[in-house]
């Protein structure tokens, strides 16, 4: 009854420690505890699914006239003369035939290099005596007149001038601003969430009253200098400006009227007075254009930014300022005037680029207007993101303490999969900008919670493990099985095991010539070394035995292919071996060298020995077997002998065949192998070849055969020590009547 009472109290507070992070979610969800880093990986989320999402492909609806680097060079620095502007108007409009144009710019000053400087000059020279001189004066007077020459051009023409608000201590004001599009009584008591200026900096009176459609150019900033979103209207005293993209979307919509759009379920409003749409009403039809709370729209960015960002079409303002665009260029488009120019400090920071152009912000915000998809973050984002909150905050709490780990990493990629997708889904089908950092963040650090509350409990249950394997079993294994800890047990069992014996030989002279100290820090070295290997390949080492080692694959950790990797790690000891006969020879030691045994077979494996000492260990006729093919390595000249069993479990296709033997203690024949690597195994396809016809003359007893056969594998074998044992056994053999029971196996008496 205790231990329930245990796994109770301890369940619960598995849950209370994985409710944790849904509390300081919802405490940043709500704004009660602002949580800088959540904010800022869902800007970093919002900016890369809109990266993601771009459509990339040019809208050529909408055309920008850049005064760019080019024109600048060509027709002056900025501001140019109300002349050349005047000019590049009428070629819009008149020549090109655009549909509508849009400064991204304000004409706030009059023009001080207009011609009426040039004729003041004129009329102080001695012209005393040119008859008509001062009626020639008035003539040219409004000619040369540039503010009111482009205030001609400007009147009663698809028009939309720039203007910006300001907000400063003095609330400076300049020029005039235009009408407003809607006032307080258009609010019908209901307040607003409305960006709120005191000053402005708009255009001169005469251009306002020439052209009296504008719209403020001004962007929304958030808190890590990113420009995201434009608001579409703004305050100013009482009253409500639109932008520059909505001035320019009503007028080819002939100025529908503006109405504020209200929320009318407001279960999730954050202020049930916050606005939700700008609804644009003529002839009985509205249209709907979604807001966020501050009234602002996200710009739904199409692709990269300028000239050759692929998004707008660019046409340099100073083509059109000296005619060099043909006629009709710009038949119906609608055209925005602006600058991507450095020094007119008209770039910002976007989601897209660092140096981002202002002008194609509008552009964008425009052709999500046309085409009616403005992306917009809701009033009710916050009910959307609490509700999200709370239900995979629990789904987490209460399931992930009742499942392994496993299947905790696929709940909580489930439930992130689910919270991404239903994101997504609300973006691309609808464009609702939801919060998403919040909900990732509760999924994964509910998950590492739960999973450091298991760690600390369950690190109990591998102490006892590892005090009951750790002698035997690689740390690496341990840490496997503290993943279930009750599928192990010292309990004796037969399971199908690789064995292997390895020896080291050129250790006794070693031995003669060695200090004992200097003797032992060399094993305890080579020993460290090909241990090391036997881990890496999931290894468990058995015992060392002098100059031996032994170690076997498949237990306590099941692995279906122990045999390979028993395999894998004979032959990258023999390599091992190598390197360290290498470092020999420069220190001047004498060489050593490695003799492998394999054998696969079932074996019983488990804690045996006595009551003074015991161990985890392999026994069996396999284990017989695999020591018995060790003690063969010397005799066949090789590094590795395998057993047919290990042969046909391990994944390796390079083999040499040596015999087939009868060990001592064991009744049946077994083949042997030697293992070969790929590289061997090409260079010597001839060798091989007439290796096995020597073993299959051998086996059938045709001693001439044989005898060629050794004759020519020893002008080209590497393997002499092969061919000396095959030579000395066709010469007995040849000299015994012809044995019809004899298969050529070769009997050894001796262990």
């Amino acid at each position: 009854m205790s231990d329930f009472l245990l796994a109770i109290r301890r369940h619960g507070l598995r849950v209370g420690v994985t409710l944790v992070p849904l509390l300081f979610a919802l405490l940043h969800a709500t704004g009660t505890l602002h949580i800088g880093v959540i904010q800022t990986l869902d800007n970093i989320i919002y900016d890369a699914r809109l990266r993601l999402t771009m459509p990339r492909t040019m809208d050529d609806r909408v055309v920008i006239v850049d005064i760019d680097e080019k024109s600048l060079a060509e027709i002056g620095r900025w501001p140019w003369s109300r002349d050349h502007v005047g000019t590049m108007l009428r070629e819009i409009l008149g020549r090109q035939g655009a549909a509508i144009v849009g400064f991204d710019v304000v004409f706030a000053e009059p023009d001080t290099s207009s011609g009426l400087a040039k004729l003041q000059q004129l009329a102080q020279t001695d012209l005393q005596g040119v008859q008509g001189f001062a009626e020639k004066v008035d003539s040219l007077r409004d000619r040369l007149d540039f503010d009111a020459a482009f205030a001609r051009a400007l009147s009663s023409q698809p028009v939309v001038l720039g203007y910006y608000f300001s907000s400063d201590r003095d609330g400076r004001r300049a020029g005039v601003l235009p009408q407003p599009v809607m006032n307080e009584r258009s609010m019908a008591g209901r307040s607003a969430r409305v960006t709120k200026w005191n000053g402005y900096g708009s255009n001169l009176a005469q251009f306002a009253s020439a052209a009296p459609k504008a719209g403020f150019f001004n962007a929304i900033t958030d808190d890590d200098g990113v420009v995201r979103s434009l608001p579409l209207i703004a305050e100013f005293e009482g009253r409500y400006y639109e932008s520059l993209a909505l001035a320019m979307f009503r007028h080819l919509l002939n100025s529908p009227v503006v109405e504020p759009g209200f929320p009318k379920d407001v279960v999730f409003a954050r202020k049930y007075n916050n606005l939700e749409s700008l609804i644009l009403k003529a002839d009985g039809q509205s249209i709907a254009i979604p807001v966020d709370d501050k009234a602002a729209a996200l710009v739904p960015f199409r692709g990269n930014g300028g000239p050759s960002g692929g998004s707008f079409r660019y046409v340099p303002a100073s083509d059109l300022v000296l005619g060099r665009l043909p006629e009709g260029n710009l038949k119906n488009r609608i055209v925005l005037v602006g600058t991507t120019a450095p020094g007119l400090l008209d770039l910002r920071v976007t989601p897209i680029s660092e140096a981002y152009p202002g002008v194609e912000t509008h552009a964008n915000l425009i052709s999500g207007m046309l085409d009616g998809k403005i992306l917009v973050k809701p009033d009710y984002a916050l009910g959307f993101e609490v509700v999200a909150l709370i239900v995979s905050g629990l789904v987490l709490a209460l399931g992930l303490p009742l499942l392994s780990a496993s299947r905790a990493v696929l709940l909580s990629a489930f439930i992130l999969v689910v919270l991404v997708g239903v994101n997504m889904w609300l973006y691309l089908g609808y464009g609702l900008a939801l919060p998403l950092a919040s909900s990732i963040v509760l999924a994964v650090l509910a998950f590492a919670m739960n999973m450091s509350f298991g760690y600390f409990v369950e690190s109990r249950s591998k102490r006892e493990l590892a005090n009951l394997f750790g002698t035997y079993v690689p740390p690496e294994l341990v840490d496997e099985m503290v993943k279930d800890p009750d599928s192990y047990s010292m309990k004796a069992e037969n399971r199908e095991l690789t064995v292997m014996f390895s020896d080291m030989r050129g250790f006794t002279k070693l031995s003669e010539k060695m200090d004992p100290v200097k003797l032992q820090d060399l094993l305890n070295r080579v020993f460290s070394r090909l241990s090391t290997i036997i881990r890496q390949q999931r290894g468990t080492i058995d015992k060392y035995m002098g100059d031996c080692v032994m170690a076997f694959w498949g237990a306590p950790v099941p692995a279906n292919n122990h045999a390979t990797l028993a395999l894998l790690a004979s032959m990258e000891m023999v390599h091992e071996i190598t390197r360290i006969n290498a470092e020999h020879k420069e220190i001047g030691l004498p060489e050593i060298g490695v003799g492998v045994g394999l054998n696969s077979g079932p074996m019983c494996v488990g804690d045996m020995g006595s009551d003074v000492r015991r161990s985890y260990t392999v026994i069996g006729d396999a284990v017989n077997l695999g020591s018995r093919l060790e003690s063969l390595t010397r005799f066949y000249g090789v590094d590795i002998i395998v057993s047919e069993a290990t042969r046909k479990q391990a994944e390796w296709s390079y083999w040499l065949e040596l015999d087939r033997v009868r060990v001592k203690g064991k009744a049946e024949a077994v083949a042997i192998f030697s293992p070969l690597t790929k590289e061997e195994s090409e260079s010597q396809k001839s060798e091989l070849r007439l290796w096995h016809q020597l073993l299959s003359a051998y086996r059938s007893q045709d001693w001439e055969q044989a005898e060629l056969l050794l004759l020519n594998l020893e002008r080209i074998s590497a393997k002499k020590v092969l061919c000396s044992v095959y030579k000395e056994r066709v010469a007995y053999r040849k000299s015994l009547p012809f044995d019809p029971s004899w298969d050529g196996t070769t009997d050894f008496e001796t262990k």
